[in-house]
């Protein structure tokens, strides 16, 4: 009997030291910036490490973060296992954030729990149906979905930077944003007065119910037997099709799910630029976490956390980098690096084998 192929006898497990690897070298990166650029390093360091548990502030707007990260990169993982790539998480989160505001705003004086399921709703629809549109495209004319979404979303966010600074801007304020909406729509608060909110307890919830639709039904087996093989997963009987339109629409309406909490548990209103990159870093939390839902939990708290103490790192010392950019960018260097070159070593060793 043929030996099988070493990818195949690799067991998933070992590829949790690559992941540890990347978050170590965007630890050391950081650690090396903040060394070489800041005028105070020790400060600098103490700010980075220390600063998101320096006081309820900052630890509670740590937590926030990552419940929103974890919601955003649970619709990250959930569209990778299927096998399509939602790269339209940032547009998706942006537009669907202002619909939830416009909501609230249309209807002040309708009941709380009402208001905030309308808003919730409408996101949730504005983000499915975005990301659908992407997965539809694939799935009648085999457009690639990567490109389709990062199209849109590029599109979108200028566009509802456009609406937020211009028509539906709040005159009253010096902040390019909408209106408040009222108190009756905003999630309740936990460690006051930072932004930490209920959100997070609804990310904690999801984070298993995924889990379970993935591994303890068959519709979840059917859709990670899509995402490692459409053509054997065609030839099982798996309505491919509707494993390329459905992780779309579920991932959108989960970066719809993150925009409708980022206004009514964290900002209150439609900020502009209030996604801060959020989508991408979600990308990153979903590979950190190996698009597992479980996983994704400590990976959201440890990217949330270097993100806060890169934050910290520039308020306390004048450090002029965008640190949590770097991280992002180190991390998607480290785990692309690990993925592709297994597949490249192959081929580089040709030349020497027919030596």
């Amino acid at each position: 009997m043929a030996e099988k192929p070493a990818a195949s006898r690799t067991p998933v497990r070992s590829r949790t030291p690559g992941t540890v690897i990347a978050l170590l070298a965007a630890l050391l990166v950081t650690v090396v910036l903040l060394v070489a650029g800041s005028p105070s390093p020790l400060r600098a360091l103490r700010a980075f490490f220390g600063g998101p548990f320096s006081n309820i502030y900052y630890l509670g707007n740590m937590l926030d973060g990552a419940g929103l990260l974890l919601i955003a990169g649970l619709g990250v993982g959930l569209a990778f296992r299927a096998g399509v790539f939602n790269l339209g998480g940032d547009g998706q989160i942006y537009i669907s954030g202002l619909v939830a505001a416009i909501v609230c705003l249309a209807i002040p004086e309708a009941p709380a729990a009402a208001g905030i399921v309308l808003a919730t709703g409408s996101a949730v629809l504005v983000g499915a149906l975005l990301a659908g549109v992407c997965g539809l495209f694939k799935y009648l004319w085999d457009t690639d979905e990567l490109i389709t979404s990062f199209l849109i979303s590029a599109a979108l966010v200028p566009t509802v930077s456009f609406l937020i600074a211009g028509p539906l801007r709040n005159q009253q304020s010096n902040l390019l944003t909408t209106v408040r909406i009222a108190e009756r729509f905003r999630l309740l608060r936990i460690l006051p007065p930072s932004n930490l909110n209920l959100a997070l307890f609804a990310a904690l919830l999801l984070a298993p119910a995924a889990y379970f639709l993935l591994y303890h039904t068959v519709r979840g087996y059917e859709l990670r037997i899509t995402g490692l093989n459409r053509e054997f997963a065609r030839y099982g009987g798996i309505a491919v099709g509707a494993y390329t339109v459905v992780p779309m629409a579920i991932s959108g309406g989960l970066h719809g799910l993150t925009g409708a909490f980022a206004v009514l548990g964290t900002h209150h209103a439609a900020i502009e630029g209030f996604t801060f990159g959020l989508g991408w870093n979600a990308i990153a939390v979903a590979l950190i976490g190996r698009n597992h839902p479980l996983l994704l939990v400590p990976a959201a708290l440890v990217f949330a956390y270097m993100e806060a103490g890169s934050k910290a790192a520039m308020l306390h010392t004048e450090f002029s980098f965008e640190l949590a950019s770097i991280i992002q960018a180190v991390i998607f260097f480290m785990i692309t690096a690990q993925v592709a070159l297994p597949r490249l070593r192959p081929r580089l060793r040709r030349p020497e084998t027919a030596a």
